[in-house]
Formats: C-alpha cells, sequence, structure tokens
C-alpha cells in the first residue's frame, strides 16, 4: 500500500483517536470489510471481522465493569442498560460520530447497500476499532475510547428512557390511557431475501399509533413501538 493511501489513515489514528499507531495496517484491518476482500483477492487478504470478536469482548468487559462500580441497581437493570449502550444503534452512531464510513473499505455494492446495512457495518467496524485500540495501546487505552464514545451516552439513556424495551413500555402505557393493547401489523415487505426490510405498524384500538421499519419483524416492532411512545409523549405534553 502507497504512503498516499496510508495517510488518511495516520491522520485520523493521530487527529481523531489522539496517537499514532506503530502498526497502522492494524488500523486500515479493523476498517476492511469482508467484502473489500472479496474484490481485491489478489492484494487484500485481511478483513475486520477477527478484530470485530475481539473488541466486542473489550467493549462488554468496560461496560460492564463501569455499571458495576459505578451503580447498585440489580442485575437486571444493569444489563438492560449494558444492551443499550453496546446495541447496533449506539456503537453505529458512535461510528458516525468519528466518521468512520469514508475510511471504511468495503465493495461497491456494499456501499449501495441499505442504510441498515451501513449502520450495522459501522457498528461492526466500532468494534473492530476497539480491538486494534486494545492490542495496539492496551486496555487503558481501549477503555478511555469506550468511555468517550459509548459511556458517556449512558445519561442522555437514562434520562430518555431508551433503555426500556420499547413493546412492553408501550403496552404499560397504552393500557393506562387507553386501556387498550397494543396490535402489530406488517405494512409492507421490500428486498431481497438476504436484505428484506419489514415496515409495520402498531395499532392502539384503530388508530395507527406508529410505524418501523428493520431486517426483521421483531426489530420492526421495537421501532413501532417506540414511535408510538413518541406519540404519546407528544399527546401528553
Amino acid at each position: 500500500m502507497s504512503g498516499m493511501q496510508i495517510t488518511p489513515y495516520q491522520d485520523f489514528a493521530k487527529n481523531t483517536l489522539g496517537y499514532e499507531f506503530s502498526d497502522i495496517q492494524l488500523l486500515i484491518t479493523a476498517l476492511t470489510h469482508r467484502s473489500y476482500v472479496n474484490e481485491h483477492k489478489k492484494s487484500v487478504n485481511e478483513h475486520n471481522e477477527r478484530l470485530e470478536f475481539l473488541g466486542d469482548a473489550v467493549l462488554e468487559l468496560v461496560v460492564t465493569d463501569y455499571l458495576y462500580r459505578n451503580f447498585s441497581d440489580q442485575e437486571g437493570t444493569l444489563t438492560s442498560w449494558r444492551a443499550a449502550l453496546v446495541r447496533t444503534e449506539s456503537i453505529g452512531a458512535a461510528g458516525v460520530e468519528l466518521g468512520y464510513e469514508p475510511l471504511v473499505r468495503m465493495s461497491r455494492g456494499e456501499k449501495q447497500g441499505s442504510d441498515r446495512a451501513r449502520q450495522q457495518i459501522l457498528a461492526n467496524t466500532f468494534e473492530a476499532v476497539t480491538g486494534a485500540i486494545y492490542l495496539e495501546r492496551g486496555y487503558n487505552d481501549a477503555a478511555t475510547f469506550i468511555h468517550k464514545y459509548i459511556i458517556s451516552k449512558l445519561e442522555s439513556i437514562l434520562e430518555s428512557g431508551s433503555w426500556r424495551d420499547a413493546k412492553s413500555n408501550l403496552q404499560e402505557v397504552s393500557q393506562r390511557i387507553d386501556s387498550q393493547t397494543p396490535q402489530y401489523r406488517v405494512i409492507e415487505e421490500e428486498g431481497p431475501d438476504h436484505d428484506k426490510i419489514f415496515t409495520l405498524g402498531v395499532y392502539v384500538g384503530n388508530k395507527l399509533m406508529g410505524k418501523g421499519s428493520g431486517p426483521s419483524k421483531q426489530v420492526a416492532q421495537q421501532q413501532a413501538a417506540q414511535a408510538a411512545l413518541n406519540e404519546y409523549a407528544k399527546r401528553n405534553s
């Protein structure tokens, strides 16, 4: 790889992460999606999935350690908080904040994929970069990185209540306010089988309270439930 190609990664490490990598190839690998290797088999032979595997474990350990040391809540509550912090949406958003997307090496097809697919790639990349930082700099620097971009979001998650399961929360709210149990219905299915997107609506009585989309009906239901909760919040504000 030429210096011209390496320079953006060196700049990213120094200016965004705050330090230089002694092995810049480690960071480049963390930012390489499997699809890019498939398109460049003669020149590239390593993608970021092993680093993602490592980073996922480091991320979960750092978040778990922080919650254990700073809160005395029961296991179930702490587990829900941790899940909210490390879910795809949270770490994908961290990837956007860090400016990963222009640096991620992926195939032309993946670049044209759905928003959900790109969010998943950014989330996986965040884990891979975490793994690279752990290998390059050790646990403490990896923990500092995770605190800055993930754990710092805990306060807003607790304030918004987004850590709670949206479907369960909606059922409580709709029964309390309207004495009705929400019902979920498929509105639309689109895309090929390997990249299908479901759109579902949630109804309270005969009223459509929210819609959601996702790669599974379960994800779409959660999105729809959250939209309905937002609607209830507007109604009562």
